[in-house]
């Protein structure tokens, strides 16, 4: 079938959803008994998923989420100690929009990054902006923007984004410059934008971890005392299934 002249117009508007609305209902003879408001509705319908679609597959790339994890595939099941009526309330995302932050613990293979991903990929489906970093890594590119004059526009994107995912926090001892860069990043954010810090360390054990006692004191001030947490418990979730007859 040749394209139709509409067709066309459609595509060069950039109206790519309408575009393939309107050549599915040349192709059926029933839509003929739409009225002309119900047919043009499809069409706005179908522009309005498409452009929604797009968007969220733009908001993944940019999180960058360590892992594909949705909230609809939580284990509920896994012992772990995970609290479910929390978790819940956390997958409304309502915490975002009161810039609420959000603390993960427990031991390696708990699932701690698997929650945060979880929670981010959702944010991304409610139209909000999310970034992922493992905490050595984001420190290594802070140290490397230092040095080619691209440590404060490196700051701006990390506070602008409307949830940031902190991953990983606590596997070695932070200099006092690594401290100084952490508490940039918590004091932009503090108040106006959420994050998730996940972490093997128990809370208490944080402010062992920067060297600095004052930039310690600060960082925890502003990201501890109000945050929601998640405590889990329980052995790694990464064993293999035990065969059976054994």
């Amino acid at each position: 079938m040749l394209p139709h002249p509409t067709y066309d117009r459609l595509i060069a508007l950039g109206l790519v959803g309408m575009a393939k609305a309107f050549e599915e209902q040349r192709q059926q003879p029933a839509v003929a008994s739409l009225m002309f408001e119900e047919r043009i509705g499809l069409l706005v319908d179908r522009e309005a998923v498409e452009r929604e679609s797009r968007r969220l597959v733009t908001r993944l790339k940019f999180a960058n989420l360590r892992q594909t994890a949705t909230i609809e595939d939580l284990n509920t099941k896994a012992a772990r100690g995970l609290d479910k009526a929390l978790f819940a309330k956390l997958a409304t995302g309502d915490w975002i929009g009161r810039r609420h932050d959000l603390l993960i613990t427990g031991k390696t293979g708990t699932g701690k990054s698997w929650l945060a991903c979880a929670l981010g990929h959702k944010a991304c489906r409610d139209d909000r902006s999310v970034l992922y970093y493992r905490v050595p890594r984001l420190l290594d590119a802070l140290a490397l923007a230092r040095g080619d004059g691209r440590y404060v526009r490196l700051l701006k994107s990390l506070a602008r984004v409307e949830l940031l995912i902190l991953d990983d926090w606590g596997l070695a001892p932070l200099t006092s410059q690594q401290g100084r860069d952490l508490l940039e990043i918590v004091d932009d954010r503090h108040g106006c934008r959420s994050t998730i810090v996940t972490s093997q360390l128990p809370v208490d054990h944080w402010h062992e971890v920067i060297v600095d006692p004052t930039i310690a004191d600060a960082v925890l001030d502003r990201l501890v005392h109000t945050a929601h947490r998640l405590a889990l418990e329980g052995e790694t979730l990464r064993k293999p299934p035990e065969k059976s007859g054994k």
